[in-house]
């Protein structure tokens, strides 16, 4: 290639991928905008052009409390885990499932809240299921003792394999009234 040709620029989802696949965390959408000096209606154009490019590849955008991230497929996930030499994921308990459950569509909820609905005390499900990164406390509420809210976390979608929680399916109500709190299934 002769000095008189230049390199286009890349397009916005090709340069959004750059920086997102960079980023140590995830970020929102105004700091991909300061960075690409755009507004953040653009970037978001942008992030759905680079979501539907990404379908057929070995990547996924994640989006959770309105930040996003690169991750590899969920379909992936046994020959990463493998190539890497790491253990399979462990097998979540059924009471860490319906905890889990109950936060993924409550969120932010507090244990009380999570203990009154599963009928039985959480607290260790909820200790292990932070330990394990699936959830996180963001915040307190504003009630008697300001327990703990708890929601969940970005390593909550990877390992569901959602790319956010709009992805959760429908809540259903049982003949008898009572959440279906086995829709995830790991």
């Amino acid at each position: 290639m002769s000095e008189s040709q230049s390199f286009s620029e890349p397009g916005l989802p090709v340069r959004l991928e750059g920086l997102l696949f960079v980023a140590a965390e995830p970020v929102s959408p105004m700091q991909l905008a300061a960075a690409l000096d755009l507004t953040v209606t653009e970037v978001e154009k942008g992030l759905e052009e680079l979501e539907e490019q990404l379908h057929s590849r070995a990547l996924r955008l994640q989006r959770h409390a309105g930040r996003v991230q690169l991750t590899t497929a969920p379909e992936l996930a046994e020959s990463i885990e493998r190539f890497l030499g790491l253990e399979a994921t462990s097998r979540l308990s059924r009471a860490a499932l319906e905890a889990l459950a109950i936060i993924a569509y409550q969120q932010p909820v507090t244990r009380p809240a999570v203990d009154s609905i599963r009928g039985v005390n959480s607290d260790g499900v909820i200790k292990s299921l932070l330990s394990k990164g699936l959830l996180q406390e963001v915040g307190r509420s504003e009630g008697p003792g300001r327990p703990i809210l708890y929601g969940t976390t970005p390593q909550f979608l990877q390992h569901f394999g959602l790319n956010s929680l709009t992805e959760l399916p429908p809540l259903n109500l049982t003949e008898s009234g009572e959440k279906d709190v086995e829709l995830l299934k790991g």
